[in-house]
Formats: structure tokens, C-alpha cells, sequence
């Protein structure tokens, strides 16, 4: 079979642990026998990160904005006892969030669903992709633990010599103190990201925040995407016969719940993080969940949505056989060719891209899964559990017969 071809360069974000070895597993069996691949290779293992300072992730970041599109592996994000196991000079940031902020983009999650395995909410037919605003607010917050009575004021002192100081709280007791910020340029580069993803994917979009409460910073957040909607996607959407939908946060739970799927879910930072979770679980494992983010220039990186994989790497390094599903740094990579023969218009690539999310599908349609997929079969299908090896084999045999 002659080997598809690439133009422009993929950056490729190499990572940790299990999903490394599972990495190297992909390219070697379902990449590289079909296309000849093309890629800026950075490595954000640990190890690596440690060498170069970091300067690696920052690196890979800049490479990104230079080529657009980039595929990351899962990487480890060091506690104290991560210092301790690597040597580490630093507890080096999370290279999501470095990215992330370099990029300004916007993480989008959508959950791969599969006829064997039906999501808890009975209703949830369509994926509902969760667009997290990941800047800022909680995240961001200064915090303090008041030790007495007193009064806590909220000030601000601009630069014109502009000065104003708000009462919070008059503490008659101890208590704690919160105080979290977030600001119009990284709201604007998010709501670009959402309403581009819509368009890109041709979803409705909802929004949801508290804005009856929180009457300055939630309604920001409202005003500034129904403004940039009205000005610059309305006709858009209607063209392509999707809507915008604001509601508040707990109507939009409702909503959810009650919907069948099929729209992306703007949240702010907290809210994004705790219902990716529940819609990932919903449907059934993490492992089975998509991750890509979104720049409002158009720059994409893919992921999975979990992590290394800690625990199977330890065996694996015992050499014991492990059952690591793969599903979701697949689909990584699959999205990232889709995206790179999109922007290149390598009608190739882009069908090679659907083939393989296509092999993976049948593949576990046909009950051929790992071990933390087994578990959650409906009743009426079959499931047998195999070895992470022998599942990327079992989708290569079917991916070879969809190309031939």
C-alpha cells in the first residue's frame, strides 16, 4: 500500500509513563505503516522537561502557534513526591496549562460513545461536549484565613489614580476570605474559541453562568458573548442552522439531564472542570474521552483527557501485561491528521483519519475491549477483555481492511 503523504510539519508533544509506551505503540502499528508522518517532535517527558529547564513545553507552545496543529501525549504534572522520584530541581508547572495559556485556547471534551456501552442518563444519545474556560477565578483566587473580628474590604488602585474600596464582609468572628479575579481579553478569547468550535462543528452552543448573583463578574461573561455573537456569528449560525443559547448555570443542569445530547457546553473555569467530570462518567470512563484545545486564531492541539496512567506503568515495568485502554490518545492523533489535512486539504489524510476512529468503533462493537471497558457492557453484548497490545492490533487488522 502506497504511504499517504504530509506537507505541513505535525507538532508531536511526547509525554509519560504508560501513555508514552502506549504512544510509541499507536505510531508503530497504526501510523507509520500508512502514512509517512511528518512531525515536529518535542519531548515533555519529565525527564526531558527537567534537562531543559522546562523550555521544552514553552518550545512545543511557540511550534504550535507556528504550524497550528499539535498532538499531545498525557504528562505528568509533579507533586512533592514527583520531585522526590525524578530528582527534580522544581516542581515544574502543568505543560497543559502552560501551553494553554501561551495558545489562549479553550479545552474542548467530548466523550466517544459505542452501542455496547449506554450512557447512565437514558436519554443521552448524542455526545455533549464540554468547553471549559480554563483561566482564572477560583484557580487564580488569593485567599486568607481570618483570625478575628473585622472588616474586609475589596479595593482596586488603576493607574489614572483611579481608586475605589468596597465593603465585604464586617467579620464579627474568624472566618476565610476569598478574592478571585478574571479579565475581558481572556473572556473574549474564549467566547471566539466556543462560537468558532460551533461553527468548525456545526453544534448548537449553550453558555450558562450565575448572573442573577453574580451581577458584575458572571454577567461580564454573558455580555461579552452575546456581544461578540451579535456582531460577528449570528448569521453564521443561522446559515448553518444552529443556535446560541444562554440560560443560568443550574436551569442549564436541568436542561442537560433532560436533553439527548448533541451541543457544546460553554462553562467558566470551575463549572467546566466539575461537569466534564460528570459527563465523562455519564457516558462511561474517562478513558473514552476526547480533549482538543482551541485557540481563537485557530490553533488546535489534541490530547487525551486523562492522565499517564501511573499505576499500569509500574507493572508494565515489572513486566507484567496490562490492559490500558487507548482509546482516547488514539483519537488524539486521529483528530490532529483530520485537522492538519483540513487546513492542507489532503482529502487522503482526512479519510484515513475517519477510517481509524471507524476501526476503533468496530473493534469494540465486535466486543474486542480492555478491561475498563468489560465492566460497563450493557446486558445483550458480548465483551471479551485483552492486553492494550493486542486491542491496537485487533484495530489495525480492521483498519487495514478499510484501506485496502
Amino acid at each position: 500500500m502506497k504511504k499517504i503523504k504530509m506537507t505541513t510539519p505535525l507538532v508531536e508533544m511526547d509525554g509519560d509513563e504508560m501513555t508514552r509506551i502506549i504512544w510509541q505503540m499507536i505510531k508503530d502499528e497504526l501510523l507509520l505503516p500508512f502514512i509517512e508522518l511528518n512531525t515536529e517532535y518535542y519531548d515533555l517527558g519529565l525527564i526531558e522537561r527537567e534537562k531543559t529547564k522546562d523550555k521544552v513545553t514553552f518550545d512545543s507552545a511557540y511550534a504550535t502557534q507556528k504550524y497550528g496543529v499539535a498532538v499531545k501525549c498525557a504528562t505528568i504534572t509533579p507533586n512533592k513526591q514527583r520531585v522526590e522520584e525524578y530528582g527534580l530541581t522544581e516542581m515544574w508547572k502543568s505543560p497543559n496549562g502552560t501551553i494553554r495559556a501561551i495558545l489562549d485556547g479553550t479545552v474542548f471534551r467530548t466523550p466517544i460513545i459505542i452501542d455496547s456501552i449506554k450512557p447512565v442518563v437514558r436519554n443521552w444519545k448524542k455526545p455533549i461536549t464540554i468547553a471549559r474556560h480554563a483561566y482564572g477565578d477560583v484557580y487564580k483566587a488569593t485567599e486568607y484565613r481570618v483570625p478575628s473580628k473585622g472588616k474586609a474590604t475589596l479595593s482596586f488602585v488603576g493607574e489614572d489614580g483611579t481608586e475605589f474600596s468596597k465593603e465585604i464582609y464586617d467579620f464579627e468572628c474568624p472566618g476565610v476570605l476569598q478574592g478571585q479575579y478574571n479579565k475581558d481579553s481572556s473572556i473574549i478569547s474564549f467566547a471566539h474559541s466556543c462560537f468558532k468550535f460551533a461553527v468548525d462543528t456545526k453544534q448548537d452552543l449553550w453558555f450558562s453562568t450565575k448572573d442573577t448573583i453574580s451581577k458584575q463578574y458572571d454577567q461580564t461573561f454573558k455580555l461579552i458573548f452575546e456581544d461578540i455573537y451579535n456582531k460577528e456569528y449570528k448569521e453564521k449560525f443561522e446559515q448553518l442552522g444552529i443556535t446560541y443559547f444562554y440560560t443560568l448555570i443550574d436551569d442549564a443542569v436541568a436542561r442537560v439531564i433532560r436533553s439527548e445530547g448533541g451541543y457544546i457546553w460553554a462553562c467558566k473555569n470551575y463549572d467546566g472542570d466539575v461537569m466534564s467530570d460528570m459527563v465523562s462518567t455519564a457516558f462511561g470512563s474517562l478513558a473514552m474521552m476526547t480533549s482538543v484545545l482551541v485557540s481563537p486564531d485557530g490553533k488546535y492541539e489534541y490530547e487525551a483527557a486523562h492522565g499517564t496512567v501511573t499505576r499500569h506503568y509500574y507493572r508494565y515495568l515489572k513486566g507484567e501485561e496490562t490492559s490500558t485502554n487507548p482509546m482516547a490518545t488514539i483519537y488524539a492523533w486521529s483528530g490532529a491528521l483530520r485537522k492538519r489535512g483540513e487546513l492542507d486539504g489532503l482529502c487522503d489524510l482526512v479519510d484515513f483519519a475517519n477510517k481509524l476512529e471507524e476501526a476503533c468503533i468496530d473493534t469494540l462493537n465486535d466486543g474486542i475491549m480492555t478491561k475498563d471497558l468489560v465492566g460497563l457492557v450493557s446486558e445483550g453484548y458480548a465483551a471479551t477483555a485483552v492486553n492494550t497490545k493486542d486491542f491496537i492490533l485487533a484495530i489495525k487488522e480492521r483498519l487495514e481492511r478499510k484501506l485496502a
